[in-house]
């Protein structure tokens, strides 16, 4: 009896991939949270500090410019420290700039308080696809869906949360602070676990091949789709709630909307993303997601009233929701051993996107052009068919690359 009810005991508990994989859940939530946070306060900080348009649209780009050089710094602080405890660091970090954000008294301190939550940001989005891309190798099919699926929720809920709190009348510093709350809990809960792959040690990843230069040439079809969705991304998360408010005469309850409609969307796409890669392909998915965000994007540059817009946002979030998630993915199996490097790299794509359409979007709208901020995203997202050819599978469990065969390879054939 007793050894049965230690095998059952044993059979119950959590496996170190599905810890792992918790974990990572955690994290991206945690990230969606965050970034919701912020942009659909956007609005609200504005109106309480009485800050100029052009000031608005330089903070947004601030927060891309220093998000890209937090990703590097979460890339040294993985090798150090590794992925978990990276992540962990940066919610937390995440989580004080958004308190600092809605108690700011002046301009400087809200300022200061953008740039901290941008490192934040990026030193967060490195650890939490370094694990993601992790997990995927060691389960040996598509998992990236799944995450981004949890960084969606973690958006929805922010942005809902803000729409409340304008609706209850709440200081903008309230609504932040339990945003920051959210965030908190999630890092409290995060809790390390070593994948079966992974060698002991604080990095996740001992040796560093040399990346080369080649790899930047092989990186760039990625990278070209990763920079139109953080155009689109950008221009609906940022700027969609401010569009709502100036351009369609929206309320501050009303204004958040579209962002919760835009994450609710890519909740409903990156459900299927994974499911979809298996059966279709991912440059499949690729070429199908294209035409659906240049249309929805299209719908958003006429909208006639909000409602309009924010049923266009989520039309958005639903094409763009696999495109993030696939190249990241199959940016990872380039260089397997070194995933985190490479992603890293990749994440200067990302934050030249966001850099582009918050600040061209930022701009037309202060000029009073938010809809040709939509509409012209919509024809570079057709450009997204050219590279999905490139678009690959992951590996089945089990299997490795070639040079990862070769150099285990030393007395007979490696094992499986």
């Amino acid at each position: 009896m007793s050894l049965n009810a230690t095998r059952g005991a044993c059979a119950r508990r959590p496996t170190p991939k599905a810890g792992a994989r918790s974990v990572a859940t955690l994290a991206f939530a945690a990230q969606g949270v965050s970034v919701a946070a912020v942009y659909t306060t956007v609005p609200a900080v504005t109106e309480h500090l009485k800050l100029a348009p052009l000031l608005t649209t330089a903070m947004m780009v601030a927060v891309a410019l220093t998000a890209g050089a937090g990703s590097f710094l979460g890339l040294a602080a993985i090798r150090r420290a590794g992925s978990v405890a990276t992540m962990r660091g940066a919610m937390l970090t995440a989580a004080a700039a958004l308190v600092l954000i809605g108690s700011a008294p002046d301009e400087a301190t809200v300022i200061c308080a953008y740039i901290l939550f941008g490192l934040a940001a990026g030193a967060l989005d490195v650890g939490v696809s370094t694990r993601a891309a992790a997990i995927e190798r060691a389960y040996g099919r598509s998992v990236f869906g799944f995450y981004y699926m949890a960084w969606s929720v973690g958006g929805v809920v922010a942005a809902l949360l803000t729409a409340g709190a304008a609706r209850l009348d709440w200081p903008v510093a309230a609504g932040l602070s339990a945003q920051a709350g959210i965030v908190l809990l999630l890092a409290l809960c995060m809790r390390s676990h070593a994948l079966p792959s992974s060698a002991p040690g604080p990095s996740d990843t001992l040796t560093q091949p040399p990346l080369g230069r080649r790899l930047w040439i092989r990186l760039i079809p990625f990278g070209l789709v990763l920079l139109v969705v953080y155009v689109v991304e950008s221009t609906v998360s940022a700027w969609s709630a401010v569009y709502l408010r100036q351009t369609l005469a929206a309320s501050l309850t009303v204004a958040p909307l579209a962002y919760a409609a835009y994450q609710a969307g890519t909740v409903v796409g990156r459900a299927a993303t994974d499911r979809l890669v298996h059966k279709c392909g991912a440059a499949a998915v690729v070429r199908a997601a294209a035409p659906v965000v240049a249309c929805a994007l299209a719908g958003m540059a006429a909208a006639p009233s909000w409602p309009f817009a924010v049923l266009a946002a989520g039309a958005a979030g639903l094409g763009a929701s696999v495109l993030a998630p696939l190249s990241l993915a199959s940016a990872a199996r380039l260089r397997p051993a070194a995933s985190e490097a490479v992603l890293a790299r990749l994440n200067f794509f990302n934050y030249v996107g966001v850099v582009i359409g918050g600040a061209v979007s930022g701009l037309l709208g202060s000029t009073g052009q938010f809809r040709l901020a939509y509409a012209a995203p919509a024809a570079l997202a057709l450009l997204l068919l050219a590279a999905a050819r490139h678009f690959t599978q992951p590996p089945p469990r089990g299997t490795q690359p070639m040079a990862a065969r070769r150099a285990r390879s030393g007395h007979g054939s490696a094992p499986s």
